[in-house]
């Protein structure tokens, strides 16, 4: 029962959280996209890859993370558990966020130097 109410809770609050950041990454990265690029049809492009991308990552993740718990056995290891995987899903978006930022700033001062 316990695994159920974890699984349950894991799903809800790390799909709420990649769907919320995906979002407002995809509505933010439209003008950080627009700053480093200058072409309105790619940057658009670049976003929605950019945003299918990071959402088969992060919910594959999620699926993933499902099918490698162990058995939870009383509320304390629910809550342990079930935080665990939530902050592993959080800073994996972190880290993805982040390497999207330095790639497409890298990119821009390669094509500025030429």
């Amino acid at each position: 029962m316990f695994n159920i109410i974890s699984y349950l809770l894991f799903l809800s609050i790390s799909s709420y959280i990649t769907i919320d950041v995906g979002r407002r990454c995809y509505n933010a990265g439209k003008y950080y996209l627009d700053y480093l690029i200058h072409d309105a049809n790619l940057c658009l492009t670049i976003n929605r890859i950019l945003l299918g991308c990071y959402y088969l990552i992060n919910l594959g993740y999620i699926a993933i993370n499902l099918a490698s718990w162990d058995k939870v056995n009383s509320m304390e290891q629910l809550l342990s558990v079930t935080a665990i995987r939530i902050g592993d899903i959080t800073l994996i978006l972190c880290f993805l966020h982040f390497m999207n930022i330095f790639t497409l700033y890298f990119l821009r001062k390669k094509l500025t130097i030429k």
